[in-house]
Formats: structure tokens, C-alpha cells, sequence
């Protein structure tokens, strides 16, 4: 009797292993950083030898391609959408702010990490983070003046570092922060 050889359990077995070979990896990049982070740092935490690391991920690039996918699913930008239908250039420019802050308050610790190390990481891997806000800022930008020096002081009030500068640094509150950045944008 022939029977036909299926890949169910070897498959999910294999998909186990690489969604925690991701799991370490983004472990790792999001407190060590990826500049600190080893295939034979990941290995270990995964539990798996570092030729399983590469049998799943062939080059540094595909594994910060699963990395990042992994990250942002856990950690959704916010959506632009949520812009829809503010007509007034303040508030919408106050609303995609409060967004923002609350996303960067939610993913602090590890995005400091990841903006620290940023040079090391592939930049079409970096790229979703500043396209969104490259898109949310046009968004934005719609209700105001057309002029170069709005778009880039909407663009700098949506960066994390004027987040972290303004909430941390210099300890305003978020709607503080929001209220300050408006203030600055409505003057330029």
C-alpha cells in the first residue's frame, strides 16, 4: 500500500522554528539593538543552532524583512484614515500629533533602540517608519499653505525626536507637546 508522504507536521514544525528564530531576533534588535544583535545570539534564544538561522534566513536582509513585518504587526502605525473628514488644518494637524505620541509613548523603549542603530539597518528595512510619516504629513499638509517651510515644520513635529525631545527631554505633557507643535506650524 503506497501512501502519499505529507508535509503537514514537518511544515508546522518548520514554521515554529522560523517564527522563533523572529521572535528572538526582534527580542534582540529591540534591546540590544540589531548593531549588538548576532546570528548566534538569535540562535540561542531561539533555542536552534545557527545553521538553522541560516536555513531559514539565507542573508541578514530577508531576516530583517520577517523582523520588521513581525514588529509592525505588533505595533501598527496609525492610521492616516483617521484623518478623513478633519477639514480644519489644526485640528487635523492636532489629531495625526495625538496619534502619533501615543504610538511613540507605546513603542518608546524599543524604538530608541532601533532609531540609535538605524545606520546599521538595511534602509528598504527602516523605510515603512518615515514613508508613513512622509504620507501622514502630506496628509496633513493638504489643510495648509502650500509652501516648503509648512510641510517641513509638519513633518518635524511628527518625528519621534521632536516626541521625545518635547515629552522627555523637556517634559511637556503629549497635549502639550501637540498644542506647542501646532503653535509652531500655524507661525511658519
Amino acid at each position: 500500500m503506497n501512501r502519499k508522504y505529507e508535509l503537514k507536521e514537518r511544515a508546522r514544525r518548520q514554521a515554529e522554528t522560523r517564527q522563533r528564530i523572529v521572535e528572538a531576533a526582534v527580542d534582540l534588535h529591540t534591546s540590544i539593538g540589531p548593531a549588538r544583535t548576532t546570528i548566534s545570539g538569535i540562535a540561542e534564544r531561539a533555542g536552534v543552532e545557527r545553521h538553522t538561522v541560516y536555513a531559514h534566513f539565507p542573508d541578514e536582509l530577508t531576516l530583517f524583512r520577517a523582523c520588521s513585518q513581525h514588529w509592525i504587526g505588533r505595533h501598527p502605525l496609525p492610521d492616516i484614515a483617521i484623518l478623513d473628514g478633519i477639514d480644519d488644518p489644526v485640528r487635523r494637524l492636532r489629531r495625526a500629533l495625538g496619534e502619533m505620541y501615543a504610538w511613540y509613548e507605546s513603542v518608546e523603549d524599543e524604538l530608541a533602540v532601533l532609531v540609535r542603530d538605524a545606520s546599521v539597518i538595511p534602509a528598504e528595512i527602516a523605510a515603512p517608519r518615515p514613508a508613513h510619516l512622509a504620507t501622514m504629513a502630506d496628509a496633513v499638509s493638504r489643510s495648509w499653505p502650500r509652501r516648503k517651510s509648512v510641510r517641513a515644520a509638519i513633518g518635524h513635529a511628527l518625528e519621534f525626536e521632536t516626541w521625545r525631545s518635547l515629552v522627555r527631554r523637556q517634559g511637556l505633557s503629549q497635549p502639550q507637546a501637540a498644542d506647542a507643535m501646532a503653535r509652531l506650524v500655524s507661525s511658519v
